[in-house]
């Protein structure tokens, strides 16, 4: 891949709607540009991903730029005139020492800091209310632009939402109710099924197109939302910051091929020495959730028979949502209701609780 070796990065910085500066190579791969090196972490965590940016020799104008608070910084990386987008986030630690002749800046850099940190709710909605304008409204307060699977579908609210408090906890608790996953990237709110990709849309790696190595084997425990082990494969395959988190990679390599979700990646470049190399964990894609009609409960109550009806199959076996998010295994076919509060619903078989559900996702039996 002779491309590879025009690497070129453009880096800009500056406080929020303000000049700024920007650095790199602006007009050609061959153009000379400040040493630079990068370490940036990115997962489907409902967190902030984190990035470690060094910098040498800046100016003492553009180093006073870096002091404003919450200060934007964007790296775009690539190969000639192939450069993707591979870290937006605010400053929130800017350091500088003597690094021998030089002046080495590092600067800690966090993904959706101000949009989860300083943005309060209060909203109110009267109605019935569809949760994919509730999203909207949330990312339209944390101020970024929000992108949702294809494959979602959206619980409708008879009675309206009301929520008061941090967008991230507006956002847990809609994720909740749906069954949703959600995650910040580059300053964009991702909405997909749990374990599921974001897009249709899959980049293909094999020794022609960047993968470097063996991929290797990996199984992530099962976590508290789930009872099921994940498994996938380490990948490592040279710089290419278009694949994201949620995104489908083809893997073509001696010891496996198929299609993929890119759950973790660590991007570690630097301008001066050494390849850029990605390394991500590449999980296997469950099914889909089954799509369900919207449903009120058909007036279900306490006693009543019912069956669950929103449903994903994941290794063979068929679970349900939890009201509070996560998954439980259907083990039966009918359950007994024992409790119903608003569109809380308690089944379980006699008075032995197996989850608590949405109303919607129950139909009488």
């Amino acid at each position: 891949m002779s491309e590879n070796f025009l690497r070129r990065y453009t880096l800009k910085c500056g406080p929020m709607g303000q000049p700024g500066f920007e650095i790199g190579n602006v007009r050609s791969a061959e153009e000379t540009a400040l040493h630079v090196s990068f370490s940036i972490e990115k997962s489907d965590a409902e967190a902030s991903n984190t990035a470690k940016v060094q910098i040498w020799n800046l100016s003492e104008r553009n180093l006073k730029l870096l002091e404003a608070k919450d200060c934007i910084v964007e790296l775009k990386a690539g190969y000639g005139d192939n450069m993707a987008l591979v870290l937006v986030g605010n400053v929130t630690s800017a350091v500088t020492t003597s690094d021998n002749a030089d002046r080495m800046t590092e600067l800690e850099v966090v993904d959706g800091r101000v949009a989860l940190r300083d943005t309060d709710v209060s909203v109110s909605l009267n109605g019935a209310v569809n949760c994919m304008d509730v999203y909207a409204f949330l990312a339209s307060q944390m101020g970024i632009p929000v992108v949702f699977a294809p494959d979602l579908t959206y619980r409708i609210l008879p009675n309206g939402f009301s929520f008061v408090g941090s967008a991230r906890n507006g956002l847990q608790k809609l994720t909740g109710c749906c069954g949703h996953s959600w995650s910040i990237q580059n300053q964009i709110l991702q909405v997909t099924w749990p374990g599921r990709p974001v897009s249709v849309r899959g980049y293909l790696l094999n020794n022609d197109s960047g993968l470097i190595d063996v991929p290797k084997r990996v199984t992530l425990a099962a976590t508290s939302g789930s009872t099921e082990q994940t498994n996938g494969w380490e990948i490592r395959y040279f710089l290419n910051g278009a694949i994201g988190i949620n995104d489908i990679v083809m893997v073509e390599s001696s010891v496996v091929s198929g299609y993929f979700r890119i759950q973790k990646i660590t991007m570690d470049g630097d301008n001066l020495e050494g390849d850029w190399i990605c390394t991500a964990q590449a999980l296997e894609i469950p099914a889909a959730p089954v799509s369900v009609p919207q449903a009120e409960g058909d007036g279900i109550k306490k006693g009543d028979k019912v069956k669950v009806i929103r449903t994903t199959e994941q290794y063979g076996k068929t679970k349900g949502y939890q009201y509070a998010g996560g998954t439980f295994v259907c083990w039966y076919d009918v359950y007994d209701v024992i409790q119903v509060k608003g569109d809380r619903v308690v089944i379980g078989i006699g008075n032995t609780v197996t989850a608590a559900v949405n109303i919607g996702d129950l139909e009488k039996v």
